[in-house]
């Protein structure tokens, strides 16, 4: 039996000589704690890429098993918070000495939320995907956060659609004003003949990407999640009873909105926050009218930050 096993990529050189942006592992599976501020440390189930780049042009490749192990030690013995994130990729390029100085690692999982109903109290959990990337290039560091959050969207335009046919039917209905009286009128506003159209609406997301500033030391999970929903109004519920279906349709019909009012909303509540250094989002309506989605993408509006 030998002694000592080959190591082909201590001791061969590439077979074509150049260097490489990144070289690592994609889809990672393993749990991992992390620190939301406002909330409790968790355990969730991540999926994980880690990378770091090949600079060394005569080099065969990279030590993947040393990238996995730092992330077993954070999974196992460590919290995801700004600074192991940090730590992390300082060890990804310090465990590749000569051959790499960039690093990244993502961390994707669904954040589970205890949500409150409208109206009856009732809780339930909702899932958030999330995505927790870090990133070291040529000495700078940066730390993005993303959050998917999904809402309940109603055309302006199909509302004023139905309100005209509604006033059409009354004006049909009712011909002669001394024989209507208002209890006919309740009554006849109750029946499916007195709603005859109802505006469409459709099951909308949110994508959100912010670029935390270096004060901030846990992940804003629960911040970004409260100042979108509260910015829109409408999202969507986990257990409701009849009152909160009734709240749910009356803010939908109060909130009105075009992918573009969505954005606009958004937009101002994000800049009316001091720990996101940038931020860059996308409102995708899912529309039920058309076979294709209403988008609108927009950004912080900084210099050298996010591009549209």
């Amino acid at each position: 039996m030998p002694t000592s096993m080959p190591d082909i990529a201590n001791h061969t050189k590439a077979q074509t000589e150049g260097t490489l942006d990144w070289v690592g592992m994609s889809n990672i599976e393993m749990p991992i704690i992390v620190a939301s501020k406002d909330e409790a440390e968790r355990m969730v189930s991540a999926h994980v890429d880690a990378f770091v780049n090949l600079k060394e042009p005569k080099a065969k490749g990279i030590h993947m098993s040393r990238l996995y192990l730092l992330l077993d030690d954070l999974s196992n013995n460590g919290v995801l918070n700004h600074q192991s994130l940090v730590s992390l990729l300082d060890g990804f390029i310090s465990s590749h000495e000569d051959l790499s100085d960039n690093a990244k690692v993502q961390f994707s999982f669904d954040y589970h939320l205890r949500r409150k109903s409208l109206i009856s109290g009732k809780q339930g959990w909702k899932a958030y995907p999330i995505t927790v990337t870090g990133r070291i290039n040529k000495g700078v560091l940066t730390v993005e956060l993303s959050v998917d959050i999904r809402y309940s969207s109603t055309c302006p335009c199909s509302a004023a659609l139905a309100r005209q046919l509604i006033q059409k039917a009354f004006s049909e209905k009712f011909t002669d004003p001394e024989s209507t009286d208002l209890e006919s009128i309740h009554a006849w506003l109750g029946t499916t003949e007195g709603i005859v159209a109802t505006p469409h609406s459709q099951r909308s997301v949110a994508e959100i990407k912010v670029m935390l500033n270096k004060d901030t030391h846990e992940f804003p999970i629960t911040h970004i999640v409260d100042l979108v929903e509260d910015a829109l109004q409408t999202p969507v519920q986990a257990a409701v009873k009849r009152e909160d279906e009734q709240e749910f349709a009356r803010l939908n019909g109060q909130n009105l909105m075009f992918c573009e009012d969505a954005a606009r909303r958004l937009q101002h509540a994000m800049n009316q926050v001091s720990s996101f250094d940038d931020f860059w989002l996308k409102i995708n309506h899912l529309e039920s009218l058309h076979a294709h989605d209403a988008v609108s993408v927009t950004t912080k509006g900084i210099e050298n930050g996010y591009q549209p």
